[in-house]
């Protein structure tokens, strides 16, 4: 970069901040540390701002699926193969998904019961994920549906920390509420409340987050929803990552902000050096960068505006003056008449 540009990509980062240091920038274990300390530094200037910073905030569109209840089950206590008559769990819908799918649940003969499924073989066999605990039975109805649905990729956390969607208004709950109020979340109506969970992992180190949805959805519904992105990074191809990690990347914070990084990281620099001082200057500019950038006025807002207190106006208005020798004026059929 120029000497005299703003700090754009990793490397003006990075670079910045060995240079803060007063480090050389041929070493190559000061430039690992620098990295580190960078990356850092962006990630700990979104804790507590999260739903106050524009440019991370993303929205979504889930869409949720029918309940699915053609044909009959047949199965035996203590197996865990549901098999189907005149079924097509395996066919995809009008929305190009198939009409049963693992995760979703199944309530089989009117029992309380819900099971989920684990895995779908074809149109007429699936599998269980608990052996079947009631009487054996066969041709019975029962009733598909899907309660929990998965979340955008980089979905960190919601905007609104009260509501999920305002169309249709989904309110949010805490994860015990939702277990407390919906033990059996079984009977398909209009969604009203949410909460999202951890459902471990699926072939990374990422947790799968999910939102569940009471009442399960009794129709397909559009719900659109606002978060936060875990993605806080774009490299020179425009693709979104957590990280910075080659030298072209660079942070999703405005142009004129992304020094406060470089802050940020060296505050954190000093603090593992043990050199309080200037770990606590380094923070103070960096609180102050923030600060300032939180107190700027968004598109739209309203500002302050000065108004007068009308009150004393609006009484004098409705009562004309009056002095010792008693009204001066009143109102008459005349303007303004004139009273000696």
């Amino acid at each position: 970069m120029s000497s005299t540009s703003q700090l754009t990509d990793f490397s003006d980062l990075y670079t910045d901040l060995i240079n803060r240091v007063r480090a050389g920038t041929n070493v190559s274990s000061t430039v690992t540390q620098a990295k580190r300390y960078c990356n850092i530094g962006l990630h700990d200037m979104h804790l507590g701002f999260l739903e106050k910073l524009p440019w991370a905030e993303r929205d979504a569109v889930l869409r949720t699926q029918s309940p699915y209840s053609t044909g009959t089950v047949t199965i035996t206590q203590g197996s865990v193969t549901l098999t189907g008559a005149s079924t097509a769990w395996n066919t995809n819908n009008s929305f190009s998904v198939a009409n049963v799918r693992a995760g979703g649940k199944f309530t089989i003969a009117g029992s309380q019961q819900v099971y989920s499924v684990a895995s779908v073989s074809s149109d007429t066999v699936l599998t269980l994920d608990q052996p079947f605990i009631d009487a054996d039975v066969a041709a019975a109805s029962y009733q598909y549906f899907e309660d929990e649905y998965a979340l955008a990729s980089d979905f960190l956390r919601p905007v609104d920390l009260h509501k999920f969607a305002s169309d249709p208004a989904i309110e949010l709950l805490p994860r015990n509420k939702f277990r407390e109020y919906f033990p059996r979340n079984k009977t398909p109506g209009k969604p009203m409340y949410a909460s999202i969970f951890d459902r471990g992992f699926e072939s990374n180190t990422t947790p799968v987050r999910r939102i569940a949805l009471a009442q399960p959805p009794d129709d397909e519904y559009l719900i659109t929803y606002s978060y936060v992105t875990g993605n806080l990074a774009v490299s020179a191809a425009g693709a979104a990552q957590t990280s910075m990690s080659a030298d072209t990347d660079e942070p999703i914070v405005p142009l004129n902000a992304r020094h406060a990084i470089v802050y940020n990281g060296l505050a954190a620099w000093y603090r593992d050096k043990k050199d309080d001082n200037r770990a606590s200057q380094a923070k103070q500019d960096f609180t102050d960068i923030m600060l300032r950038l939180l107190g700027s006025p968004e598109i739209a807002q309203s500002r302050p505006q000065i108004q007068p207190r009308r009150g004393i106006y609006v009484g004098k208005a409705r009562t004309p003056w009056r002095g010792r020798s008693g009204r001066r004026f009143i109102t008459g059929s005349a303007f303004d008449e004139l009273r000696q």
